[in-house]
């Protein structure tokens, strides 16, 4: 009986390891992303839908958070160079959400079965996130930008203006917001193809 259970756990380990998708080929192409994932587009419509957050702006986002890794988190850091200490954050996931700002989305929006390893939960976090940023700090949903800047430091933060004493920041910054321009320039060109496949 114990060699039975063993078996049937290793198979169920086996087809969930399986079932995480694994990142996009092109990420720097958001309509082969869309192509290669296409629930992923369901999602990123029905985030649009909800939130009121363009397609491009979380996707451009995510990629500089995660790289589009179900299971992305901080590198662990080492005392002496070989002992581990933990890791630097307990940020974790597709959009790097760290436990209280995922606790506070799971109150707020009910979705108490969400997961940060999971795609769909993922952008709708960000689209909470994004809808968040424009009510507390005046943020628009399409200055990828700022929007950054914000779900990096925190609304407090960057009331604060922490982020100006971070010089290697705002290069950050600015390439989400060039990933962002570049991705919505994309997605002008396969939206109705998307669309038409998506019905």
């Amino acid at each position: 009986m114990k060699r039975f259970l063993a078996v049937v756990s290793s198979i169920l380990l086996l087809q969930l390891s399986g079932c995480a998708t694994s990142p996009p080929q092109q990420p720097d192409n958001i309509c082969a992303i869309f192509e290669e994932h296409d629930d992923w587009y369901d999602a990123a419509v029905d985030t649009q839908e909800k939130w009121g957050v363009p397609v491009h702006v979380p996707l451009a986002m995510m990629y500089q958070e995660s790289g589009f890794r179900h299971n992305a988190a901080p590198p662990m850091e080492y005392f002496l160079g070989f002992i581990p200490t933990g890791r630097a954050s307990d940020a974790y996931g597709y959009a790097q959400a760290k436990n209280m700002t995922w606790d506070d989305y799971v109150k707020e929006t009910g979705n108490s079965w969400s997961s940060r390893s999971d795609f769909d939960d993922a952008m709708d976090f960000m689209g909470w996130y994004i809808y968040k940023t424009h009510k507390i700090n005046g943020v628009s949903k399409w200055d990828a930008k700022n929007q950054y800047l914000n779900y990096h430091e925190g609304w407090g933060g960057y009331k604060r203006g922490s982020y100006k004493a971070k010089a290697w920041l705002i290069p950050v910054a600015n390439k989400v917001d060039q990933r962002a321009r570049r991705y919505a320039a994309q997605y002008g060109q396969c939206k109705d193809d998307l669309d038409s496949s998506w019905w």
